[in-house]
């Protein structure tokens, strides 16, 4: 689902050591093939918010950015809410490198149109899936500061649309989305290209052939050990194909991006079970009938689907990143100029290692998030006044080191 910086911390020395970061860069031929999406972003000249939650079909009550009652096992959508049916996107509408956020515009629990706000984030994801609402926040508030605008809060789920996002226009710099490249959207993602490894920079469409290798590993169910597995095969397939490989901080959101097709993807989320159907529909992926998969032009919420009974945490995103981490520990980093591997560190991140222990780990994602400068750089303290004012309550509780204005 869901969940993709120029990293302040490398930016005297990472255009010598990490060339992924210049513009300019060189771009290999892909070792996997994908249909592009979406040849240029698209424009929607009617921008409807998304449909409305009801009495009558409240989901878990979230509403208006403010928690809900956590309280999961609903079926979504509900029989009867023809409001948040399925319907698939058009030629105007964004979609990106989540297939979580494109299902849920697509059922218009986010904006049809792919440009939404922190509200919907935080509301979507809490009746959806039931991720309780510190979490969600921590996910909205991520992809707003990182790939849009918290002047706004507005942000687009795949393509640049910043004359929609932005404050006052472009004067600000660009808020590229979700799909824009070194910032969430990262190297070795489970069913997308590397940005270097597409001639045309495509790291957003569905790749047939990277599906079926996450197929032919889990065999039909994708759960923590095919996935664990399946990341450290895209890891290493990634390191050897991409010489711009960057594998950084907010790899650790990639790692909890994984543990979410069994956690909640499945009927019943976690104690659910996480077979083909289930996530090929999510995926918007199908049979070609040779023994591949292709693009079926839209990801969908599976028909009779419930969210999970028990809320999603921080808590259980932070474990989880260590349960795939640990079962094939790889080193975070990048390649240099030189062709040698740089290991990060950063934080608790030494010699390229993640710390093995979960409330590290939870710390370490406040820390990722409030750390760096994003797209907005031109207003540093409305953007912390956003991140913090909504990160520092939830991860005081926690015993975080927090950042102060």
């Amino acid at each position: 689902m869901l969940f993709h910086v120029s990293l302040l911390f490398l930016a005297a020395q990472s255009t010598l050591a990490f060339p992924f970061i210049e513009k300019n860069v060189e771009e290999r031929a892909p070792r996997t093939s994908n249909e592009k999406r979406q040849s240029s972003c698209p424009f929607n000249p009617t921008h409807r918010g998304a449909a409305p939650y009801t009495s009558q079909y409240p989901y878990t009550g979230a509403k208006n950015g403010v928690p809900g009652s956590e309280v999961g096992g609903i079926s979504v959508p509900a029989p009867g809410d023809t409001a948040h049916q399925y319907e698939p996107p058009g030629p105007n509408d964004i979609r990106g490198a989540c297939p979580g956020l494109n299902a849920l515009a697509n059922h218009h629990f986010l904006s049809h149109d792919g440009i939404t706000t922190f509200t919907e984030l935080v509301d979507a994801q809490q009746n959806v899936f039931n991720i309780d609402y510190e979490f969600s926040t921590l996910l909205a508030v991520a992809l707003i500061t990182f790939t849009g605008d918290p002047i706004t809060q507005k942000v687009s789920i795949g393509c640049d649309a910043t004359s929609r996002t932005a404050a006052l226009g472009s004067l600000l710099g660009r808020e590229g989305g979700l799909s824009s490249h070194g910032k969430l959207e990262s190297d070795a993602s489970l069913t997308r290209n590397d940005y270097f490894l597409s001639p045309s920079g495509d790291n957003y469409s569905f790749n047939g052939t990277l599906f079926a290798m996450m197929q032919q590993t889990c065999q039909g169910n994708f759960d923590r050990d095919c996935m664990a597995l399946y990341k450290y095969q895209r890891y290493t397939q990634s390191l050897a194909d991409n010489g711009n490989f960057f594998f950084g901080p907010f790899t650790l959101i990639f790692y909890v991006a994984a543990t979410l097709l069994y956690e909640l993807l499945p009927n019943f989320g976690n104690e659910g079970t996480p077979d083909l159907a289930t996530i090929s529909s999510f995926f918007g992926a199908e049979s070609d009938g040779q023994g591949g998969f292709r693009f079926n032009g839209g990801e969908r919420i599976p028909p009779n689907w419930h969210n999970r009974r028990t809320p999603h945490t921080t808590v259980i995103a932070a474990s989880g990143i260590l349960d795939l981490y640990l079962a094939h520990p790889v080193l975070l980093g990048g390649k240099t100029s030189s062709g040698s591997f740089d290991a990060l560190n950063f934080g608790s991140i030494k010699d390229g290692k993640i710390p093995a222990d979960p409330a590290t780990v939870l710390c370490l994602l406040y820390q990722i998030v409030t750390e760096f400068v994003p797209d907005a750089a031109s207003l540093p303290t409305q953007v912390l006044s956003f991140t913090l004012g909504k990160l520092n309550p939830i991860f005081e509780d926690f015993g975080c080191p927090l950042k102060i204005l």
